[in-house]
Order: C-alpha cells, then structure tokens, then sequence
C-alpha cells in the first residue's frame, strides 16, 4: 500500500483554499487544481509499503514526542521550481521551529526501516495544483496579483496520522491509518 505521514488542516482553512482554487482555476487550464478536502501537511511522504512493514512503521511512529504543539498559519503562496516554469503551486505555511524538528523525528524514525531520508531540504506548503503546461500560466499570475495578500487561517496541531493514498483518475483517495499524539498530556 502506498503511505504517507501528515498534520490534518482545519475545515475553515480548506474552504478557505476551495475559495481560492474556485477564483483561479478557470484562469489557467494547463493545472490539475486539488481537491481542498484531501490537503494535508506532509511530514514524510513513504510511497510503497507491505502491511507487515506499516506495522513496524506505526511502532516507530508511537515513539515520536514534541514538549509542545505546533503553530501553523497558512498564508502567501509560491511555485516550486520557479513562477516562469512552475511544477507546482503552493500555499505557504508559516509555523513553529518544532515543525521541523517532527519531520525530522519522523524522518529518523523511519530509516532503521530501510525507508530512505528525504533528499530536498522540509519545506511546508499545501500543493493547491500541479502543471500539465503553461497554458493560462500568465492569467493565473495577474489573478494572484488582484487578490493581494493571502491569509488562509491557523491551528495549533498536536496529532498527525499516516495515511493510504489510493491513485484514482479523479485524484487520490486518502483513508486514515493510525493516529499519533505527540505532545504528552495534550
């Protein structure tokens, strides 16, 4: 099963999303836009995974403690590589340093499983479309530029789950596996 480590967003920030996605799709038909009830905040992205390993992967995963929630404000958005050639557009999320310190946690966790590190540097953001071409890329900036600054909502997290991403031809389908508190007493 294919399998991945994420924060859940709050309803109030995927409509939010929703809103935006609805004011810009139309301007660029070259993107796949999301689907914001399935946004998550990745914290490992696994791929591939037997059962018998999910288990081993659940286990690593109980043993991950923070001292304390993390912040999260979703605001501003990006593409990555670059906005002339983008493959991606992003929301960006602003959050406490410990955000990283639990990817990073995860991370270690998962690579006595012979589950391999990530190459790039963590950079949290919430994919809002994926680029086919640039078809529309130009309209799509100029929308951006009209709405001005981007503010999407907060939380505060002290939970994250690992999930089964089922491929479909309308997108995928996540089912939750498992449940994680990493803040004690929270």
């Amino acid at each position: 099963m294919r399998v991945f480590v994420a924060i859940d967003v709050p309803d109030g920030v995927q409509r939010a999303l929703g809103e935006l996605i609805a004011k810009l799709e139309k301007a660029c038909r070259g993107a796949r836009w999301a689907r914001p009830e399935g946004m998550h905040v990745t914290l490992k992205f696994i791929g591939e995974a037997a059962p018998e390993k999910v288990e081993q992967i659940k286990s690593a995963l109980r043993a991950i403690h923070s001292p304390a929630p993390v912040d999260l404000r979703f605001r501003g958005s990006g593409f990555f590589p670059n906005p002339r050639h983008p493959r991606v557009f992003w929301a960006g999320i602003e959050a406490s340093p410990n955000l990283t310190e639990l990817a990073e946690s995860v991370e270690r966790s998962l690579e006595s499983f012979g589950i391999p590190r990530e190459s790039r540097m963590f950079q949290p953001h919430l994919t809002l479309a994926r680029f086919k071409s640039e078809d529309g890329l130009e309209r799509l900036h100029q929308g951006i530029e009209q709405l001005g600054t981007l503010e999407f909502g907060a939380t505060r997290a002290t939970d994250f789950y690992l999930y089964q991403s089922v491929l479909k031809p309308r997108g995928a389908e996540y089912t939750r596996l498992a449940e994680f508190a990493f803040v004690k007493g929270a």
